[in-house]
């Protein structure tokens, strides 16, 4: 799964963005959406593949936190892409 396609969905950028304020088991973040367990579920592993988030599994408990270095790199070429560069027929090409 690719970084972009998994941040595409609303549902998983708030996952991100609540995931910033530090580790959150499963349920607690399931909580936050009017969606079914299995849908959270799939958003999870969606993040999971694409290297956005980490599990802990302890007893029946999955524990999310935010895989900070692959969130920032994305941020990073996010930024860059939105840097004006130099325009078609100018000098500084």
């Amino acid at each position: 799964m690719d970084v972009f396609d998994a941040l595409a969905h609303p549902v998983r950028r708030e996952v991100l963005r609540l995931l910033k304020g530090g580790p959150m088991t499963a349920g607690d973040l399931a909580a936050q959406f009017d969606v079914s367990k299995p849908t959270m579920s799939r958003h999870f592993a969606t993040l999971k593949e694409a290297g956005l988030i980490q599990a802990e599994k302890s007893g029946q408990t999955i524990r999310y936190r935010l895989n900070i270095s692959v969130a920032e790199e994305a941020a990073v070429l996010v930024m860059g892409l939105l840097r004006p560069g130099p325009r078609k027929g100018s000098a500084d090409q």
